[in-house]
């Protein structure tokens, strides 16, 4: 596998897009206009696209550089979080909690303001993770998203998770209102880049031949899918522990009763590095949590 290009090309790419200027990101970056000049072009180069027009005075993005760029801030933001993480996680009652985003905005941040208030004296950074290699070296505690046959090693799972099918309730009624699954040819799937595998699942638990549908949205996140099923742009095949938020507020509804194993769950996971028992506090609690949602009809 072709390694990374270092971290300083892709900063240097990022201010340069930022100002426009390669002396104007040098100067915020501490290099010589040179320096970010052949970081830039070494960019280039490894991915083998321009990113940037150069003009005498100026520089313009091309269409690869605009469309490269806001997923490299993202990373480089993330970063700057983890740092952040491992300054504030050095005080002795703060755990830093580490989970990918889909499942800390529709689940976890209710979780952990509710232990807030029963235990006001701990400290929590909640860091909510892209990409999970980066967040794993800082954080006391661990969520992470995997397949069943790459479970992580000593992890536990927050529950044995199901798949649920969800649209808005407006497609529920009218004219074209689904009523049988054979209606789900009709309407946009929304699907989540990685996690195709969950409509396959769904399907066939709906007796409906994938070969006959060719209408769909795809995504590169869950809480994107579940906004745009939520704005009835679709169906959705997705995780029931990502949909409690959405069908307890009636955003969605499950048109069909199918609920089938999911082919993927969340596991926590505790380092060997972490607070003994503060961070054990956080950790029951969250298994608590995910108990007491398990249990839910």
């Amino acid at each position: 596998m072709k390694p990374p290009p270092p971290l300083n090309y892709i900063r240097s790419f990022e201010s340069s897009a930022r100002h426009l200027s390669f002396t104007t990101a040098a100067k915020e970056l501490g290099y010589t206009q040179a320096a970010v000049s052949t970081h830039v072009r070494a960019l280039e180069h490894y991915i083998g696209r321009q990113l940037f027009i150069r003009y005498p005075r100026s520089l313009k993005l091309t269409e690869m550089g605009e469309a490269f760029l806001p997923t490299l801030r993202q990373a480089l933001d993330q970063i700057d979080q983890a740092t952040e993480a491992i300054v504030a996680s050095s005080r002795n009652r703060t755990v830093v909690v580490s989970c990918p985003m889909s499942l800390a905005e529709n689940w976890l941040a209710g979780c952990m303001a509710a232990f807030r208030k029963k235990h006001p004296e701990i400290e929590i950074v909640l860091h909510g993770t892209i990409w999970e290699d980066i967040s794993e070296q800082i954080a006391d505690i661990t969520i992470s998203t995997r397949r069943f046959d790459d479970r992580p090693p000593a992890a536990i799972p927050l529950w044995n998770d199901e798949l649920v099918l969800l649209c808005a309730p407006g497609m529920l009624e009218g004219e074209h209102a689904l009523k049988t699954p054979q209606d789900m040819l009709k309407v946009d799937w929304i699907f989540v880049h990685g996690r195709q595998e969950y409509w396959q699942v769904v399907a066939e638990a709906l007796g409906v031949d994938l070969e006959e549908h060719d209408k769909g949205l795809s995504t590169n996140a869950s809480n994107i899918a579940l906004e745009l099923a939520a704005m009835g742009a679709g169906l959705v095949a997705t995780q029931r522990s990502l949909s409690h938020a959405y069908m307890d507020r009636g955003l969605l509804v499950e048109p069909f009763p199918v609920r089938p194993p999911s082919p993927w769950n969340y596991y926590l996971t505790e380092s060997q590095l972490s607070k003994g028992n503060i961070a054990r506090t956080v950790k029951e609690w969250i298994l608590s949590r995910a108990r007491e949602d398990a249990a839910r009809p």
